[in-house]
């Protein structure tokens, strides 16, 4: 990789514009309920002492609503006997969780606000930024003013979400359909510095892809998701799940992907990816930075703004009427 790319600061955008031409800004409810930010960080933080891998949970639901038709909270939706929405998707079903989470914080944001004021798909973006900082990361600030969707989509889901089978360049080609760069994969990659996945995730790269596992971790592994049964069985993305951090990185680098999305990052052919990993594996302040950038750059996606969508009253619901 060239001496530039390395050097290449991650620029976030000052704001982001919706379909409707308005644009999202970091103030956009400091006159309509000021106390709503830290609403949200209350019980985010409550939930986090409760359970941390909540936290990483919260920024995976808020990766996974904005893969699929922009941030507009459509994977809150439950399913109605009119529309399959995106929770039982092959990404989702059995998978993302802390609905129960969000629900509440939209309860507690609707007391602070004295009424329905900020929208599932902002609760879920800021919900995000206050798991990364609870955890160890460095904060940014969160634009603000995305509407809800009214509907939501099993197939658009499906046809979205990267899954963790994926070589490197269809998974690149997943996130540049989203307008993100191979930097941008590389460092939202890196929210893998929490969090756990389940063994049906992980298991053909641990049995199939022997090669680029460290054997020692490979055995740990081999204890706890065996060939075949225990679907179920959780395994930490990195040697730390409930910190951000840059092992990950150092992971990937030493056979320790636990994922083959992961080890697909760093395929030890010296590539822009290579590059890029080793890079952030050692400047963890670098990471800090570039992964609040990149979060910025990721909420920008599609947003709902203006008079498109709605603001639910209920995240699991569009509103009656």
């Amino acid at each position: 990789m060239a001496a530039p790319l390395l050097c290449f600061a991650v620029v976030a955008a000052a704001a982001f514009v919706g379909a409707s031409g308005q644009e999202l800004t970091a103030d956009y409810y400091d006159e309509a309920c000021p106390q709503a930010l830290s609403a949200i960080k209350l019980v985010v933080g409550s939930a986090i002492v409760k359970e941390p891998r909540m936290g990483a949970s919260l920024v995976r639901l808020h990766f996974h609503d904005c893969f699929v038709n922009g941030c507009d909270g459509s994977i809150l939706l439950d399913d109605t006997e009119d529309m399959v929405g995106e929770k039982t998707s092959k990404a989702n079903n059995m998978s993302v969780r802390g609905f129960g989470v969000i629900d509440a914080i939209k309860t507690a944001v609707n007391t602070a606000c004295l009424g329905n004021v900020v929208s599932c798909a902002d609760i879920l973006a800021v919900a995000a930024r206050d798991s990364i900082v609870a955890l160890g990361g460095s904060s940014y600030d969160v634009l603000l003013g995305r509407r809800d969707a009214t509907t939501a989509s099993l197939d658009d889901a499906d046809d979205s979400i990267p899954n963790p089978f994926m070589d490197q360049p269809e998974l690149l080609a997943n996130f540049q359909a989203q307008g993100l760069s191979l930097r941008d994969l590389v460092v939202l990659s890196g929210a893998h510095t929490l969090g756990y996945s389940r063994c049906v995730f992980y298991r053909d790269r641990l049995y199939n892809e022997t090669d680029t596992l460290d054997p020692t971790y490979a055995a740990a592994l081999d204890e706890r998701c065996p060939p075949a049964g225990d679907d179920e069985a959780l395994a930490s993305l990195d040697d730390t799940p409930t910190t951000v951090d840059t092992d990950y990185y150092q992971g990937i680098t030493q056979g320790r992907a636990l994922l083959h999305t992961d080890q697909q990052l760093y395929l030890g052919d010296g590539g822009d990816s290579d590059a890029l990993v080793q890079y952030y594996a050692e400047n963890p302040d670098k990471f800090w930075e570039d992964l609040g950038a990149a979060m910025l750059k990721l909420g920008g996606l599609g947003p709902l703004t203006g008079e498109d969508g709605e603001v639910r009253e209920d995240c699991r619901v569009v509103n009656r009427g």
